[in-house]
């Protein structure tokens, strides 16, 4: 009997001349039925008196997928299952017959700089769940594990075992208009940081048939940009959605289509978002370093750069002609708040702004629908 006990903790002795409460139910540690595989529980044992209840959460097969600029490797969480494919369609496709051989509900994969939309992209085409998680968190995630070790099969049963633990839910690809918006954004955007390296290049060469090799490449640069300057603009016009947010941004007096087609291209989220939740995605929010009595200092890291980057820039112009801008700047001036410290909370103050002018027009579209 003591062995079947053991680890239960027994109710106090009574007082004397009183009652003794009924004895415990006694249960082993892992019943038969939630004995096997990808199946976790959580129990609370009481008295007869209490409800006695059992909380059982089935949970499905996860791959978990290493990706690199060639191979894709493959680890089947709980299984064991090693298995290298080619990061070519053929390989994809050889990928998805071993998914569906080992009944995977979800398939993981890390962000690696663009080599996994491939992969991604065909997983949903043939009908398999996948996501793609921060490689950051899942290393550190590892090594809070144990796992120092770090080799491709080991990388991929680690991002099998965060999304297990992290409960990631499959996340279906952006619309194909979405795509077409951020590619040709992106595009535009190095097309300006070679316009702009070709210009300072420019200034210092004196040899006349250099400079004539660069100022073909300035004009070749500057019709290319012109031209993806009205596909965006056209792509914008097409959706009645962005049209209405294209209007309400521009509401601002300096927010112009450049800014408008980073912020919807880089940030296509805006206006569902809680304000503090917009600014942690964009990495404008202050984090937190405090324990026990000391204070840290608390700043910014993380977050999607483009969207920052240009509001940075487009909170200064804004802030000339908004006395509403002008005013928080003299404040935090006056305060004696670092430059660094001013920009980031401006930039903040605009992408409040245009998350709430965001969230207004998508209630209001929802309301016509």
């Amino acid at each position: 009997m003591r062995a079947v006990l053991h680890g239960v903790r027994w109710p106090p002795d009574p007082v004397r001349g009183g009652r003794r409460p009924p004895a415990l139910r006694s249960h082993p540690w892992v019943s038969p039925g939630t004995a096997c595989r990808n199946v976790t529980h959580d129990r609370t044992v009481a008295r007869l008196s209490i409800a006695w209840t059992r909380q059982v959460t089935v949970t499905g097969i996860i791959c978990g997928v290493d990706v690199s600029s060639e191979w894709l490797d493959a680890c089947v969480r709980g299984v064991g299952e090693f298995r290298r494919f080619e990061n070519s369609v053929t390989g994809i496709e050889d990928l998805i017959v071993f998914c569906r051989k080992h009944q995977v509900s979800l398939v993981v994969m890390e962000a690696t700089g663009g080599y996994e939309r491939l992969a991604f992209g065909l997983l949903w085409a043939a009908g398999v769940a996948s996501a793609v998680v921060n490689p950051r968190s899942v290393r550190r995630f590892a090594e809070a594990m144990g796992l120092l070790e770090k080799t491709d099969r080991i990388d991929a049963d680690a991002i099998g075992w965060y999304a297990e633990a992290k409960r990631i839910v499959a996340r279906s690809p952006a619309a194909p208009a979405q795509q077409k918006l951020a590619a040709v954004v992106t595009r535009l955007r190095q097309l300006t940081e070679l316009r702009t390296m070709q210009s300072n290049q420019r200034r210092l060469v004196t040899d006349a048939d250099a400079r004539s090799s660069i100022d073909e490449i300035l004009a070749l640069i500057g019709k290319q940009i012109r031209a993806i300057e009205t596909k965006v603009i056209e792509l914008i016009g097409r959706d009645p959605l962005w049209s209405e947010l294209d209007t309400a941004f521009r509401s601002i007096k300096g927010v112009a289509d450049r800014t408008v087609a980073r912020v919807l291209a880089d940030m296509p989220e805006i206006g569902t978002l809680s304000n503090k939740a917009a600014a942690k995605l964009a990495g404008l929010a202050p984090i937190a370093c405090d324990s026990g009595k000391r204070a840290g200092k608390r700043s910014v890291r993380g977050g999607r750069s483009g969207i920052r980057s240009i509001l940075f820039v487009v909170a200064e112009i804004v802030r000339r002609y908004d006395p509403d801008f002008a005013a928080f700047h003299r404040k935090l001036t006056d305060a004696g708040k670092p430059k660094k410290v001013i920009r980031v909370a401006l930039a903040r103050k605009l992408l409040v702004r245009l998350n709430a002018k965001a969230r207004d027009i998508r209630c209001e579209c929802a309301l016509h629908a």
